[in-house]
């Protein structure tokens, strides 16, 4: 069993200044903790898990990714070529369309492990230290 390192995960209280330029808190290198609202994603992330995202972490192939699909509207999707040889965000439940994209520059940050909520040992772990 793959086992990593805690991770220090900032909070930030409401009232925090804001990036003016980007309107949030986090920084491009920030790694925050987000919970799974939905079922978009499942079989793999079921509603209520809690993802960790590394902010501005470059994207691959297959990599599971929180991209900015109009201003202050985010997506989590896995991120995949098209036929054409483009990109899309792909929802892993087939009840959901895909998502065309013209590039990878609103991929805001990459997923890199999940947990149950409240659980300390059901960690997954995505990328190369993980699948």
């Amino acid at each position: 069993m793959q086992t990593g390192k805690p991770i220090n995960i900032p909070v930030v209280s409401a009232d925090a200044q804001q990036d003016e330029q980007s309107g949030s808190n986090c920084d491009d290198k920030a790694i925050v903790a987000l919970m799974v609202l939905g079922v978009s994603m499942e079989p793999e992330f079921n509603d209520g898990e809690i993802i960790v995202i590394e902010m501005g972490m470059q994207p691959m192939e297959g990599a599971y990714v929180i991209a900015e699909i109009a201003p202050e509207d985010f997506i989590f999707r896995q991120l995949k070529r098209d036929a054409q040889g483009g990109w899309q965000l792909h929802a892993l439940n087939p009840a959901y369309p895909d998502t065309a994209i013209s590039g990878l520059d609103i991929i805001k940050g990459v997923i890199t492990q999940k947990r149950k909520a409240g659980s300390r040992k059901s960690a997954k772990f995505y990328g190369p230290q993980g699948e």
